[in-house]
């Protein structure tokens, strides 16, 4: 007997209501940092280490574009741009950042000494990390009731959005995937999308 070869199911896709509800409860009980980092998330697609790892000096906003430097593993560089809606929640969030903060989006603990004991006068706030971006993501989804949302549904988001949009290889290098078949996930299409196709050729 031959096994069929199971399909995958496309990654889990926010709803346009789910992603206005979480926007909701994120500008109704959120600082300007969480604002502006769920937006950065849903307008570039970064993943979570790179999202908390970002620093100031790495993010260019201008009155027409902008743009997000993104530097990984294996000396892998990404240039992603930046859109209105991200540039126009970006930038009244960085005139609220003291200028010796160094990375964009700081915890809120502060920073610390590396063995751990109490430093001696102020320390530069540490990086969010991303088990405290989860949590972050967790609670707005909770506020927004939109269940088992992670920040990787933030990035699929984007991803799905984008497939629409831009050709597939033109995808691949906004999301910094090395190989096209990483990305063909975001171009498979979910559940809702066969729906409306399929009521396209409905009897009126």
């Amino acid at each position: 007997m031959r096994l069929v070869p199971r399909v995958a199911p496309p990654p889990r896709q926010l709803s346009d209501r789910e992603e206005a509800a979480l926007v909701a409860a994120v500008v109704a009980h959120g600082p300007a940092r969480d604002r502006a980092l769920l937006v950065v998330a849903l307008h570039t697609g970064l993943r979570a280490g790179e999202l908390c790892g970002l620093r100031r000096a790495d993010v260019t906003v201008g009155a027409r574009s902008g743009l997000v430097r993104v530097y990984g593993k294996r000396n892998k560089y990404l240039e992603v741009p930046l859109n209105s809606t991200a540039r126009d929640t970006l930038r009244p969030y960085l005139a609220t950042l003291p200028e010796d903060t160094p990375c964009l989006f700081p915890s809120r603990k502060g920073g610390a000494r590396a063995d751990g004991a109490a430093a001696e006068g102020p320390t530069p706030a540490a990086p969010l990390t991303p088990r405290a971006l989860g949590y972050l993501v967790a609670r707005y989804a909770r506020l927004a009731r939109v269940p088992d949302l992670s920040p990787h549904d933030l990035r699929h988001r984007f991803g799905y959005r984008m497939a629409k949009a831009v050709p597939l290889h033109r995808l691949a290098q906004l999301m910094g995937h090395d190989s096209l078949d990483t990305t063909r996930i975001y171009v498979a299409s979910t559940r809702r999308d066969l729906q409306e196709a399929v009521e396209t050729i409905a009897w009126a």
